[in-house]
């Protein structure tokens, strides 16, 4: 049986391995397309000096919406876009290669045109 954990009490299990996370999450200025999703995390692999190893997949749910990922070398990141109940996109970076979270957010609020973003790491 697994214990009960919170992040407050995460113990990292491989401290010599570097792990960045981000979360940005933010509202943008009209719905985001597939496209959109496509063009953001092929540029924010740059922003974030990430090596693309495939090309950025996406996939569209009836129920919940636009969803992507790209693969990097380093990780990756997924995507998530609502139109219902509101306009709004949620973005999960992981590596194991060090990147600037305010570049990365600052890029992610102005590709978007968004009106407000947060950002959480991790």
């Amino acid at each position: 049986m697994i214990p009960k954990n919170s992040m407050s009490e995460f113990t990292d299990l491989a401290p010599t391995i570097l792990r960045q996370r981000l979360v940005i999450e933010g509202y943008p200025e009209k719905p985001i397309t597939d496209e959109d999703i496509k063009d953001y995390l092929t540029k924010l692999s740059d922003v974030c000096g990430m090596i693309t190893l495939i090309q950025p997949v996406t996939h569209c749910s009836d129920t919940y919406g636009w969803a992507g990922w790209i693969h990097w070398e380093t990780s990756g990141a997924h995507f998530y876009a609502w139109d219902q109940p509101l306009l709004f996109f949620s973005v999960d970076v992981y590596t194991c290669k060090a990147f600037d979270p305010k570049v990365a957010t600052e890029f992610t609020k102005k590709y978007f045109k968004a009106s407000k973003v947060a950002t959480k790491e991790f």
